[in-house]
């Protein structure tokens, strides 16, 4: 075959088959082929479209053949599929009407044009090829970590240099604590593998939790012997770091080994991760005790579990409240991701706060007193709604009463409506010992208050007023308004980036608090 002509150069095709084969690391079989349909293709200009065309590579002659197939009739209307007897038995003696005549087609007249077109096919084919056999090796790869060089950017986008494939490193999938500069090497987690209309595109990750167990694995023995293993991770990624460990061997500490000896193995995690602070917990199948693990360094009082909504209300002491919460809610965030519960995190005065308050109220429906009413509030019974729902025999087992009493008790408080607590009636959350002060000022706004005392009340308010929303929690409240958004349509104005920028929020959850804030105020038109 030739694809140049005969003047350019002399092509020895086992030569370039090798070398082609050799150099993007495919089978021959693959070249050999590109180069066949190339032939076919060239062919194709001078016999038409319709022509039966076949190309064979003769390893002996080193050499593509090429051939013609027509079919032997009595009458041609077609020339490019049909041929005389008469034509064909000078071909072949023993032709008949019928057979399929292969005819060797002389390839050198096909000239420079199809040359140049069959050589594009050709390099078309092999880069086909190429992309496919990266797909091959890499999708199997997902959840490992790949290293290579930063080889450019796009747009925000960091394209890696793996060697003989490229991988992306979206900006969302990067750490917002970092900077790349070309050349610079980098890890990530392979988060897919997919097709795509420029070849296969392998996404990396520095910011997913499974980054993070990938490099324990790496540094901790215990871990990739399966000894220890990490049930539960989650990250803010470049700040703050939580893992739950659990050891299957009771002699071994799951907590002691990743941490290492003198710190050792955390701190080459950290490293790798530029400093991000890493929280490594005890694992508990007990749902209760695994958030109170979550939670650390801050130590928990007490907690409610409400299984029906998977949710907990998190009681710590005055002291502990904001080292529970953390810096913009990021302690209560990340313990909430490593669990899988909603949490909702109180101090201790506020929950005596609310259960006087709910006492109160059910302590008015006829039948119940004082103690009675504190004893339905401890067992989580706050609304008269909550007694009205309330089987009978579940009354009188509670209480210690009988049939008769446990149902005029449950029809008296069909009659209460459930009434709202008031904001201002709930102890604000303050620091040191300013309790009395801020209650005061609450009784009397005419009182003199100092700026920073103020500034506590202000940021109270500011609080209150995201609780109003659906979905909205004590920690995301608090992140909310240390942010400095002041009403609910402060948080609307701004986009869900600059929400989750502000705030330190992950997108998921800014745009969960913008619908929660744009069905709160169209609620409020409807009315």
């Amino acid at each position: 075959m030739i694809l140049l002509d005969a003047s350019e150069v002399d092509v020895e095709l086992k030569k370039v088959i090798a070398n082609v084969s050799k150099d993007k690391n495919l089978d021959k079989a693959v070249i050999i082929d590109a180069l066949e349909q190339a032939v076919v293709h060239a062919a194709r200009r001078n016999y038409g479209p319709t022509a039966d065309l076949e190309a064979h590579y003769d390893e002996e002659k080193d050499e593509i053949e090429l051939f013609q197939f027509r079919t032997v009739v009595e009458k041609v209307e077609d020339v490019a599929m049909q041929i005389s007897l008469p034509e064909s038995q000078k071909l072949d003696p023993e032709a008949l009407i019928g057979d399929s005549l292969g005819i060797k087609i002389d390839t050198s007249q096909f000239g420079r044009i199809a040359a140049q077109s069959a050589k594009q096919i050709i390099v078309q084919k092999v880069r086909d090829a190429e992309r496919a056999q990266v797909y091959e090796e890499f999708k199997g790869r997902v959840g490992e970590i790949l290293s290579g060089h930063v080889r450019r950017f796009e747009r925000n986008d960091i394209i890696i240099d793996l060697g003989w494939a490229e991988a992306i490193a979206p900006v969302k999938e990067q750490m917002p604590t970092e900077r790349y500069r070309p050349k610079d090497r980098i890890q990530g987690y392979v988060l897919e593998v997919k097709r795509a209309s420029r070849g296969p595109q392998i996404v990396i990750s520095r910011a997913h939790p499974g980054f993070l167990i990938k490099l324990f694995e790496q540094v901790v023995t215990e871990i990739y012997d399966g000894v220890v293993t990490i049930e539960s991770a989650a990250r803010d990624p470049g700040y703050r770091s939580k893992i739950a460990v659990y050891s299957r061997d009771s002699s071994v500490d799951p907590v002691g080994a990743c941490v290492g000896l003198k710190g050792a193995r955390v701190q080459s995690v950290v490293s790798e991760l530029n400093g991000e602070k890493i929280d490594i917990v005890l694992w508990d199948k007990d749902p209760a005790r695994l958030v109170c693990n979550g939670l650390a360094p801050a130590v928990v009082s007490k907690v409610i579990v409400d299984e029906k909504n998977h949710s907990m209300e998190v009681i710590v002491a005055e002291d502990q409240l904001s080292l529970a919460i953390g810096k913009r809610g990021q302690n209560v965030r990340l313990a909430a991701q490593l669990t899988g519960w909603r949490l909702d995190i109180k101090s201790e005065a506020k929950l005596e706060e609310q259960f006087a308050a709910a006492k109160e109220i059910i302590a008015n429906i006829p039948g119940l007193g004082g103690m009675r009413a504190e004893i339905l509030v401890r067992e989580g019974i706050k609304l008269p709604s909550d007694i009205a729902n309330l089987n009978p025999r579940s009354l009188m087992r509670l209480l210690n009463l009988d049939q008769e009493a446990s149902e005029a008790i449950i029809e008296s408080a069909k009659t209460v409506e459930d009434v709202v607590i008031p904001v201002e009636k709930i102890v604000p959350e303050v620091r040191g010992g300013e309790e009395d002060i801020l209650s005061n000022a609450v009784a009397d706004p005419s009182m003199p208050v100092a700026p920073e005392i103020a500034e506590d009340l202000a940021r109270n308010d500011r609080i209150a007023v995201f609780t109003k929303l659906g979905g909205v929690g004590q920690a995301t409240a608090h992140a909310l308004a240390d942010a400095g958004y002041g009403t609910i349509g402060d948080v609307i104005a701004d986009s869900v980036e600059e929400v989750a920028q502000k705030t330190g929020l992950s997108i998921g959850i800014a745009r969960t608090v913008q619908m929660a804030a744009d069905r709160y105020l169209q609620a409020e038109l409807d009315e």
